[in-house]
């Protein structure tokens, strides 16, 4: 047995509290920013963007007489913190609330959350060590030599940890370590041997980033500061470069072995792997813009360039640097690429396309290649008389990765399943995804149907459930125009007037409207507002 002592981490800046808002409370960097300015224009807590984690002696002062008043005074251990990062600014104080004996911050649950979480890290970050004590069992196997060993802890004072226990990424632990409690034992005991079991475990890859343990590496790497880790992540975000989103496992098999009553039983059981909760995955456009700016800025997108231009900055504020040559030294260069790159590369050499094989049926070249529209398969190249074929990529398939059998089977679609009501049903992916066509209507297929292998009778069974809910939601449509019809919605009836959506009046009764108060109403709606203006113009 060693006795051990854990201590608590210093209160928030402002990547830990979005690291650790992003764990416990799942919010994204963006909603964590936003929240916590919720709260700061309240005056419920200290200014949210900084990288200081030090407390002021009032503060301190504040955090002991909520610690002494809840748990008692030995819980209470002043404390006072630095930053460890070299390029610290630390201008502000952590962020902590403006009054530690404040539990209710706010009626709004988000802000109520964030703020439990600011105000116990803040109060923990003043609190007695954890003392525990780490137990190692070590037990020899009668007439070997091998050990089996057992490891373990008791918390003998919770310290801290009454208050807060900080998350980790789940990536990040071990799944080897048992921090649980064992059970009594003598020095010298007697075990009884029941069973012992073997279980086949895998190699992981290194995990993908979440957004908060991407704000963790851009902090490590020194790139960006407090108030820029919620921009980035959301311009590469919303310009395409990133997407965020969940993706389901594989199945594999495993095998067990187990010892029990000097027989070993071996089994193959299966288990799921490989899912993907809230993780950043790259685009095809990432992907390419990153290859070109690797080959053409390597300075620039090297990450400790930001460091390196922040360490300048703060040599400047302190009057060992002349900003003017500071400047005139990084720009001359920065320009002359840019002009270089503008006049000497050709938009042709920044090839897309990958080839990836010949068409066995006609033996055509198939390649894809990112478009305007997105990645693309190509089949043939394109001659005077006749276009090559065209088919989007899959979801979750990319230029780098995609093969030859994969390519091959996007050109397998549109395909014809089948006819309904002497029309064909057309299978094919669109931009919203996999679908049916059939007399000009389009039908989504669900998530779990395979546009590969959709059989007839399920074409069928879609387009009737589509209509049926269609039907359902209906009430009332005119034979002298089509485009109009009332229907029933989640917020109540309405009008459709050709794509827009108009608002019925107070005191109409839908099933009494007629065509002409249809037509008046949708005249005096205005149209839908674009949800962004473009680019140069404003709203």
């Amino acid at each position: 047995k060693k006795p051990a002592k854990k201590s608590p981490s210093p209160p928030f800046t402002t990547s830990t509290l979005q690291q650790e808002a992003g764990r416990k409370l799942y919010f994204s960097v963006a909603q964590t920013m936003t929240v916590a300015q919720r709260l700061y224009e309240a005056g419920k807590i200290s200014y949210m963007r900084t990288d200081s984690v030090n407390l002021s002696e009032d503060a301190i002062a504040s955090a002991k007489n909520t610690i002494e008043k809840n748990y008692g005074a030995e819980y209470f251990k002043y404390r006072k913190y630095s930053s460890k990062q070299e390029l610290a600014q630390e201008a502000h104080e952590a962020i902590r609330p403006t009054d530690f004996s404040v539990e209710n911050a706010s009626s709004d649950r988000n802000e109520q959350r964030l703020y439990d979480l600011i105000r116990k890290r803040a109060q923990a970050s003043q609190m007695a060590d954890a003392e525990i004590e780490r137990t190692t069992a070590s037990i020899s196997i009668s007439g070997t030599d091998y050990i089996l060993t057992a490891t373990g802890e008791v918390i003998k004072f919770e310290g801290f940890l009454k208050a807060y226990q900080e998350s980790t990424d789940d990536e990040e632990l071990d799944e080897n370590e048992d921090n649980t409690a064992l059970p009594p034992l003598i020095i010298g005991q007697i075990l009884n041997l029941d069973e012992i079991s073997a279980k086949q475990t895998f190699s992981r890859p290194a995990p993908r980033y979440t957004e908060s343990s991407l704000v963790k590496a851009l902090e490590e790497a020194g790139i960006g500061r407090p108030s820029t880790y919620a921009p980035t992540i959301s311009t590469i975000q919303n310009r395409g470069y990133v997407i965020k989103e969940n993706r389901d496992g594989k199945t594999r098999q495993f095998k067990t072995l187990t010892l029990s009553n000097n027989e070993i039983t071996n089994k193959t059981q299966t288990e799921n792997y490989g899912a993907e909760k809230a993780k950043l995955f790259p685009t095809d456009t990432a992907m390419v813009v990153n290859d070109f700016l690797v080959n053409y800025f390597p300075n620039i997108v090297d990450f400790s360039f930001t460091a390196k231009v922040e360490k300048e900055f703060d040599e400047i504020a302190n009057g060992s640097k002349e900003w003017g040559g500071m400047i005139d030294s990084f720009y001359k260069n920065f320009h002359t690429s840019v002009e270089d790159t503008t006049n000497k590369v050709d938009r042709k050499e920044i090839s897309t396309a990958r080839e990836l094989g010949q068409d066995p049926a006609t033996g055509k070249t198939i390649s894809v290649r990112l478009g305007k529209f997105g990645a693309f398969a190509q089949l043939g190249e394109a001659e005077e008389d006749k276009k090559p074929l065209y088919a989007s990529l899959k979801k979750g398939q990319l230029l780098e990765t995609i093969t030859l059998d994969e390519a091959l089977d996007l050109f397998k679609l549109p395909r014809t399943v089948g006819n309904f009501e002497d029309k064909p049903m057309i299978v094919a992916i669109g931009k919203f995804g996999p679908y049916v066509k059939h007399d000009n209507k389009f039908y989504s297929l669900d998530k779990t149907d395979d546009p590969m292998t959709v059989s007839e009778e399920r074409s069928i069974e879609i387009i009737e459930n589509k209509r049926k809910a269609e039907t359902e939601k209906l009430i009332k449509e005119f034979s002298d125009n089509s485009d109009v019809k009332i229907l029933n919605g989640k917020y109540g009836p309405y009008i459709v007037v050709g794509k827009k959506n108009v608002k019925i009046p107070k005191g109409n009764e839908p099933k009494e409207i007629t065509l002409e108060q249809c037509l008046e109403w949708a005249e005096a709606t205005p149209d839908k507002k674009p949800r962004f203006a473009p680019r140069g113009k404003k709203k």
